[in-house]
């Protein structure tokens, strides 16, 4: 059986917490799905995705099946035993067993969690959420202070690479205007945009200082990464957190 490289978060997260994100290697998936495709709306075959996932759970030791979302680029936040629609951009739990999951493939994966261990979060952030507030909804939902609180941000296209019109540069800078330092200009009327450095931003004023990761670009790296805007047709990684017993 192929080995699943996942990557493990480097930060202080407490031993209840696990987390993880996959690359693309150690599945079963053919053609441009190859070869751990986790996303079962991308045309790859069903019995593919259905034994990457068998797989991811067995490498990680699962707790239980993910929580999959059908991810819209919104804000709504799926709470663990509370809400039972899977249309939705983030997961949150505070218990014990259960999986949060997002699917990327470009798109910021944010994980989140508390320092007492007892609550976490897994959020899709692309720029349509960064934008409207994907992780100040996903923030709200625990009791933890947010100084008490820590982000990693996964893999997802780098500011050398994700490149947007004046449009989106304007949206972003019209509701703060820190937020031009995350835009470098590129041609006439395009920049290139730092998802990484517009979260940050995001959660430095949400009150979250605490914030790690945000060096992968999966752009750039077609051996390891899937990416929508280089490839098109192509898989998904997961990105998950939960709590451990």
């Amino acid at each position: 059986m192929s080995s699943i490289e996942c990557i493990v978060p480097q930060w202080p997260a407490p031993p209840t917490v696990g987390a993880a994100t996959t690359t693309r290697r150690g599945g079963v998936s053919r053609g441009a799905w190859r070869s751990l495709n986790l996303a079962a709306h991308v045309d790859d075959d069903a019995d593919a995705v259905t034994e990457n996932r068998a797989r991811l759970a067995r490498t990680l030791d699962l707790p239980a099946e993910p929580l999959w979302l059908d991810q819209v680029h919104g804000t709504a936040v799926r709470i663990a035993g509370v809400d039972t629609d899977a249309c939705a951009d983030a997961c949150f739990a505070d218990r014990r067993g259960v999986v949060c999951a997002v699917l990327t493939a470009d798109c910021l994966p944010v994980l989140l969690c508390d320092a007492q261990g007892t609550a976490v979060a897994a959020v899709h952030a692309g720029w349509r959420g960064l934008l409207a507030g994907v992780i100040e909804k996903a923030l709200q939902c625990f009791s933890a202070r947010r100084q008490d609180l820590m982000a990693w941000l996964g893999p997802a296209i780098g500011p050398n690479a994700f490149e947007v019109g004046d449009e989106v540069r304007s949206a972003f800078v019209d509701l703060d205007a820190a937020a031009a330092r995350c835009f470098t200009g590129n041609r006439p009327g395009h920049w290139l945009a730092d998802l990484y450095g517009l979260a940050r931003l995001r959660l430095q004023h949400a009150g979250v200082d605490s914030v790690y990761g945000g060096e992968l670009c999966t752009y750039s790296d077609p051996a390891r990464f899937y990416s929508y805007r280089r490839d098109g047709v192509t898989g998904r990684m997961a990105s998950l957190i939960w709590l451990n017993d």
